[in-house]
């Protein structure tokens, strides 16, 4: 009995000691948590999007995203890669070069990262564009002409927009980065998500999760914790047009129907506007603006314009041009200052087919989903351009109920990559993840 008693004396004292440790280390943890500087963020989430892309973090500690601005302050960069005689230059860089080196600019990659082809489809998909894409076995390449002639592939394009990113995330976290979460769309096959990765491996990150981007949307608008069962994703970029029905059941997402548009997006609303800028220069000065420098100029001027539009009744015009004109003497060149007051109201009219375009495809994934518009239960909407009050206005018209605009639409994909991200690098506060079910039926209806 003395050595049994001995015994649980022991393991009375083992236990108590073992309570304590455990108790200190969770007071220590506690204590750490609450008054030592947080750790670093070490995984980012990439937002690699057809027109502009992102990267984000997610902050141990507080919890929160902060989405990583450029040198500048700039919380996107252009998905545009220009290639000169000097170098590459990636972003914003590249983007500046766009209408001086059109045929060395590449722009929209993701519109051919992994996808295959036949020779006359990428004939058509490639006649838009200024820069050369060939045919290689099935996928398409950039031709590329500055000191010697070469191509490059979508997923290199993307590897240097990767590349950008990641170093934007060094600098501004400083730490090293190897390690990210990447948004794709939710059409996207599994050649297509290879591809992605692929350029992110180029880049030099290792890739944790790929994540669809209607489900990062609704992780940055909390969806996934909150109950909510049908989730309607309006995304709307620059280039391209995404409808997406969500069935949520608790932290599981299943995208039930897709629909779009792969040639409508802010780009072509762009264009109308400065259709109608040149068009008004031709009608005052007798000449519309050919130089390349010229019609870079007017294309900013109007981007610049069709943005303050959303928040402006009205902006005026005023851009230098060097036209060339044909008087008594011959071709001459003529400095002038266009000027134009551009109201909402004109740009609306303007784009009132294209506005309209955005409601065939909610309607399609409506039907495909079996659904009554009256049984969604929230409107989630993503991409720039659904800023547009027009747009927003023909939206909650349709589903008479506002969409949920509680998130940047531009930034709502990569804040919830960079949640993702938090969740894959174990970070504190602990998130819950959204778990997505494969759909290997679901096709997307497009209606370009």
């Amino acid at each position: 009995m003395a050595v049994d008693q001995g015994i649980l004396n022991a393991h009375t004292t083992l236990s108590h000691s073992s309570g304590s440790v455990i108790l200190g280390l969770l007071l220590a943890g506690y204590l750490g948590q609450q008054y030592l500087p947080p750790p670093k963020a070490r995984v980012i989430g990439l937002d690699l999007g057809t027109t502009f892309c992102s990267v984000g973090a997610f902050q141990p500690g507080t919890g929160d995203v902060e989405v990583i601005p450029d040198e500048k302050g700039r919380k996107s960069i252009p998905s545009v890669v220009s290639f000169t005689d000097t170098g590459i230059y990636s972003g914003h860089e590249g983007q500046e070069l766009q209408d001086i080196n059109p045929q060395n600019t590449i722009y929209d990659a993701k519109r051919f990262i992994g996808k295959v082809f036949d020779q006359k489809t990428l004939d058509q998909e490639s006649a838009r564009y200024p820069f050369k894409v060939t045919f290689n076995n099935g996928s398409a390449e950039f031709l590329v002409s500055t000191n010697s002639t070469f191509t490059v592939t979508p997923e290199f394009i993307g590897s240097r927009l990767l590349l950008k990113m990641r170093k934007m995330a060094e600098k501004h976290l400083g730490v090293p980065i190897e390690k990210a979460v990447i948004s794709v769309p939710a059409e996207f096959d599994e050649r297509q998500r290879n591809y992605t990765i692929r350029a992110a491996n180029q880049a030099g990150l290792e890739i944790l999760r790929v994540i669809n981007e209607p489900t990062a949307a609704a992780m940055a608008y909390g969806l996934h914790k909150v109950d909510v069962f049908n989730v309607l994703v309006v995304d709307l970029g620059g280039g391209t047009l995404d409808v997406s029905l969500l069935n949520k059941q608790g932290g599981m997402f299943l995208t039930r129907a897709m629909a779009g548009n792969n040639k409508l997006g802010g780009q072509d609303f762009s264009q109308r506007l400065f259709q109608y800028a040149s068009e008004r220069v031709r009608q005052q000065y007798g000449a519309s603006p050919t130089l390349k420098e010229d019609v870079h100029r007017l294309r900013q001027a109007v981007e610049a314009a069709k943005l303050r539009l959303t928040v402006e009744p009205s902006v005026s015009l005023k851009v230098p041009l060097c036209l060339q004109t044909t008087g008594d003497e011959g071709p001459q060149e003529e400095q002038v200052t266009f000027q134009e007051e551009l109201t909402r109201e004109l740009f609306e009219d303007l784009n009132a087919d294209l506005f309209q375009k955005i409601l065939a495809p909610i309607e399609t994934v409506l039907v495909e989903g079996r659904l009554d518009k009256a049984e969604i239960d929230e409107i989630v909407l993503v991409g720039g351009s659904t800023r547009i009050p027009r747009i927003r206005q023909i939206i909650s018209q349709y589903f008479g109920k506002e969409p949920n605009t509680s998130v940047d639409p531009d930034l709502a994909v990569v804040t919830g990559v960079a949640l993702q991200a938090g969740i894959m690098g174990g970070s504190w506060p602990l998130q819950v993840s959204a778990i997505e079910i494969p759909n290997r039926s679901l096709r997307k209806t497009n209606f370009s």
